[in-house]
């Protein structure tokens, strides 16, 4: 029995690109980075961090809490981030969860492990590289926005908060 890989449709990926007409909501800005909202386990969290430097995708012990899911939702996680906030972090834990990327037009959803940390920081969720490649989004810092596509070929503009 021989198993047959199916290459993704071509048709269905739009161009993602960004023009003038993006910059025309755009308030200005001292090179602040792009921080969206997404939806996860049915609620929208804000000050979430596009982070393209970023090798992972953190959440907040404190987020973790606030969206008051269960302990038992944790996995154990071998490994250590290093950078963040200029230290070592040691990471116990992980979790997936159902996210959501939406434009209140159209949207795509994706399970995105996260690991948790135990730190303070501005943001609820750092969206690291591997959450970006995954969904396949491309974010302007200059724009204020990250342009994804949907599983119907539609582009979804996200815009920064």
């Amino acid at each position: 029995m021989a198993v047959e890989a199916r290459e993704p449709d071509q048709s269905l990926e739009p161009d993602l690109y960004f023009t003038k007409a993006d910059l025309q909501d755009v308030v200005p800005h001292d090179n602040d980075p792009v921080v969206i909202s997404m939806v996860t386990v049915g609620r929208r969290v804000h000050r979430v961090l596009v982070d393209q430097e970023s090798s992972a995708n953190v959440m907040l012990w404190s987020t973790f809490n606030k969206l008051q899911l269960s302990p038992d939702q944790l996995r154990p996680y071998d490994g250590c981030l290093y950078g963040f906030a200029g230290d070592q972090v040691e990471v116990r834990e992980h979790v997936e969860l159902r996210t959501i990327f939406t434009d209140s037009t159209t949207s795509q959803t994706v399970n995105i492990r996260y690991p948790i940390i135990k730190a303070h920081s501005t943001y609820n969720i750092l969206l690291g590289r591997p959450a970006l490649n995954r969904i396949e989004a491309v974010a302007s810092t200059r724009h204020m926005k990250m342009k994804l596509s949907s599983l119907e070929g539609e582009v979804i503009t996200i815009k920064s908060d």
